[in-house]
């Protein structure tokens, strides 16, 4: 069982436990319908760059003031001490879980779990769930090879993982196609988060994703959660869309 808010032995409420809905949308109007109408579906929300950036600590409470569990998905990436600085304002928000980039190396993942632990203690609260960024799913082996980054993307995705469990964080966000050897390394009870999901019966393709799966192939594969958020928001009908995700899982 890890240190964060949200058991998995017993997923959040609402039938899709091991589902994250994305709120990239431009308003907090819109905001607060999603969560509302979705709340009872999905086990968190995402409050991404463009939301957060727009508005602040004010999307996350909006997201909370509905009812809705918070997955602050801002990707950090600096020095320790700014990085582990800034994920103990996200744990006096009171979400659920974050990440950071497992790029920026061991000890600032160290940093940030240990502050961030011992914040919760001393509020009298679960320490959200922590997550390393691997490889973004937008990127292939072609991408990295333009940055310097040579060999298969799945050794790398395994050896930032194995990176992150070593300093002490929760689990991973991953593309599902590389769900199963993260967990062959890293154990049953390492997180794993999966974006990159697309439902069988969307016709928004990858848009701007590479390494994808349907949700119910990255639940088999092992996914802990999947992020969903186009094929579900730009639906006519969000509601019975998600419901249409739900039925794929099983």
């Amino acid at each position: 069982m890890t240190a964060g808010l949200v058991n998995l032995d017993c997923p959040p409420p609402g039938r899709g436990g091991k589902v994250i809905f994305a709120l990239d949308v431009p308003t907090l109007k819109e905001t607060r319908r999603f969560v509302s109408m979705l709340k009872s579906r999905v086990g968190l929300f995402k409050v991404g760059l463009e939301l957060f950036t727009a508005f602040g600590k004010e999307a996350v409470r909006a997201v909370q003031e509905e009812g809705g569990p918070v997955f602050l998905d801002l990707k950090l990436h600096d020095i320790p001490n700014t990085v582990s600085r800034a994920a103990e304002e996200a744990v006096k928000l009171g979400v659920e879980m974050f990440n950071l980039h497992a790029t920026g190396g061991r000890e600032m993942m160290r940093e940030t779990v240990g502050r961030c632990r011992a914040l919760a203690q001393k509020l009298g609260r679960p320490s959200p769930i922590i997550l390393a960024v691997t490889v973004l799913t937008s990127l292939d082996e072609g991408n990295l090879k333009e940055v310097g980054l040579v060999g298969p993307i799945q050794d790398r995705v395994v050896a930032l993982a194995e990176l992150a469990q070593k300093a002490g964080i929760d689990g991973v966000v991953a593309s599902p196609q590389e769900i199963v050897p993260i967990r062959k390394h890293c154990g049953p009870k390492f997180i794993i988060v999966t974006p990159g999901v697309r439902p069988a019966f969307g016709e928004s393709g990858k848009d701007d994703q590479k390494r994808v799966m349907t949700p119910k192939e990255a639940i088999s594969a092992g996914a802990d959660y999947i992020v969903i958020g186009r094929p579900v928001r730009l639906a006519q009908d969000p509601l019975a869309a998600m419901d249409k995700v739900l039925e794929e899982i099983g």
